[in-house]
């Protein structure tokens, strides 16, 4: 005849059971708020506890504008601090305002290289009060992606690897593997048509090349407002059968 165990034992002997295995809860995801791009991530959201890689598509690898601001969006819909990491002072602090993201919400670091910047980044990721940590690189091997994804994962926090380079053919080695649990490429599009003389809401042509659990996609969405949300085209919206935002191709 086996004892009874005392209340509570079974659950203390439960949580010890996890720390000796590194067992950690399932730190969520961050939906987009658009249906076909959230319908498309496994668990319809971004997986937090994760990194992400984010890379501007042409020249924009260089400028990485459209890229930065993307990660602003994501950054933004989150509550709490946002730690920047650069090596170049080229941040447009009004433009990542546009996209949600102000600056009483926001932490920059100005790195020395990319060694620096990448330590700092860690560092970030380690700690579980920030609402997201940016950093802006230009190399990210698989050793580094894969000290940054523990970090995340350890803190449950939202890593984004903004990736710049001094030359656009230099963005070859975005194919290059690494950690990362999605990998992202975004181009500008055509602006939203008015009805009268102007420009438009920005649009972006967004490439998921990479995501765990799910296939390569395409998305020609509107920019992140100043709320940091996308959002479906108006005309693609108002059709009347259920056509797709996202078309699913081969991963990069």
């Amino acid at each position: 005849m086996h004892a009874r165990l005392p209340a509570g034992l079974d659950g203390l002997r439960d949580r010890i059971r996890a720390l000796e295995h590194g067992t950690r809860g399932v730190p969520g995801v961050l939906p987009f708020g658009v249906c076909d791009l959230d319908r498309h991530l496994p668990g319809g959201g971004l997986p937090l506890g994760a990194l992400h890689e984010v890379a501007g598509g042409g020249e924009e690898a260089v400028d990485g504008a459209a890229a930065a601001l993307f990660a602003a969006g994501i950054a933004a819909r989150r509550e709490g601090q946002v730690l920047w990491c650069v090596t170049r002072p080229d941040l447009f602090a009004p433009a990542l305002r546009q996209s949600g993201l102000g600056p009483d919400r926001v932490i920059y670091v100005e790195a020395g290289d990319e060694s620096s910047l990448l330590a700092c980044f860690e560092e970030g990721l380690r700690h579980p009060g920030l609402a997201a940590v940016v950093a802006e690189t230009a190399r990210l091997n698989l050793v580094a992606s894969r000290r940054l994804q523990l970090a995340a994962e350890g803190s449950g926090g939202l890593g984004l690897a903004v990736r710049r380079w001094r030359r656009a053919t230099d963005a070859a080695e975005f194919g290059q593997h690494t950690a990362s649990a999605t990998r992202w490429r975004i181009s500008p599009a055509s602006s939203s048509p008015l009805p009268v003389p102007g420009v438009g809401r920005a649009r972006w042509f967004i490439e998921l090349l990479r995501c765990r659990g799910a296939e390569a996609a395409d998305f020609t969405l509107e920019a992140c407002d100043e709320t940091g949300r996308l959002a479906l085209p108006a005309e693609l919206a108002r059709r009347s059968s259920p056509a797709r935002v996202g078309r699913g191709r081969a991963a990069a």
